[in-house]
């Protein structure tokens, strides 16, 4: 299959700030709805999943911005992720003539992952993506369902892990590139990656693996953007077309921070 014959996918990834606002959530589902071509979105949940362990008085442990899963904080995080955020995006898209069908990555096998080795530090029930089920969303997307998915996956033996969901979109672009034509976006409450974290006009237009080394040695990136860059490289890498980190207002291509080799 030629590269003109591949039909378009979007890869959506949407941050927990955005499924927390009620107007900001409604204006990004009626973007991502408003994508040509085939869709999956994925989404977090942190801060939900945050808010009821404390309800439950559950601690929640972070490490460097990793959430420490233990039993109880998997409970929290399954019953958020694949739950109540899950099924309420769902609907949501349902209302706008949207095709949604919500899913882990153990439901249809669809992303099974590795329980994360104890090195210096024990991340509990946190998993390790080792591979997406091409065939299982080659077969939702073209029966017309477009999978919303938790960022929960599985390790074959019936134990859920909790896995970042930046990493699981990646994944999930990367493999799917050998079947269609993707492209990657993620969607946070900032227009772009930002030089200047104070000033939202600071957004640079594009990064390429040289400028962002540079950009990591002077700490104008730093913390969590790290990960999700690394992330947007290593799906350019596997075959991805294009990797955008927009705003989810405007869920453009053409605004934003464009990654590139």
């Amino acid at each position: 299959m030629t590269e003109i014959q591949k039909k378009t996918l979007s890869v959506v990834k949407v941050g927990g700030a955005v499924l927390e606002d009620v107007s900001s959530l409604a204006v990004f589902l009626d973007r991502f709805v408003a994508l040509p071509g085939l869709k999956i979105l994925v989404h977090g949940g942190g801060r939900v999943a945050t808010k009821l362990s404390e309800q439950l008085n559950i601690v929640s442990k972070m490490v460097e911005g990793r959430r420490i899963t233990d039993a109880n904080t998997l409970d929290v995080v399954t019953m958020v992720y694949g739950g109540l955020i899950n099924k309420k995006t769902v609907a949501a898209l349902q209302a706008r003539g949207c095709n949604a069908g919500g899913f882990t990555g153990g439901d249809m096998n669809l992303i099974s992952a590795d329980k994360r080795p104890v090195k210096d530090i024990d991340y509990g029930f946190a998993g390790d993506v080792n591979s997406v089920n091409q065939e299982a969303f080659a077969l939702l997307l073209n029966n017309g369902i477009t999978p919303v998915i938790a960022p929960l996956t599985h390790d074959g033996k019936g134990q859920l892990l909790n896995t970042n969901a930046d990493t699981i979109a990646s994944e999930i672009a990367g493999v799917l590139s050998n079947l269609f034509s993707v492209s990657l976006v993620f969607c946070f409450e900032k227009p772009g990656v930002l030089s200047d974290a104070n000033d939202e006009n600071s957004v640079i237009p594009e990064l390429t693996l040289t400028s962002y080394q540079s950009y990591k040695e002077k700490a104008i990136i730093h913390s969590g953007m790290i990960p999700k860059l690394d992330n947007s490289f290593d799906a350019l890498r596997k075959g991805v077309k294009q990797v955008i980190i927009t705003s989810a207002s405007t869920l453009d291509i053409h605004s934003g921070t464009r990654i590139s080799l």
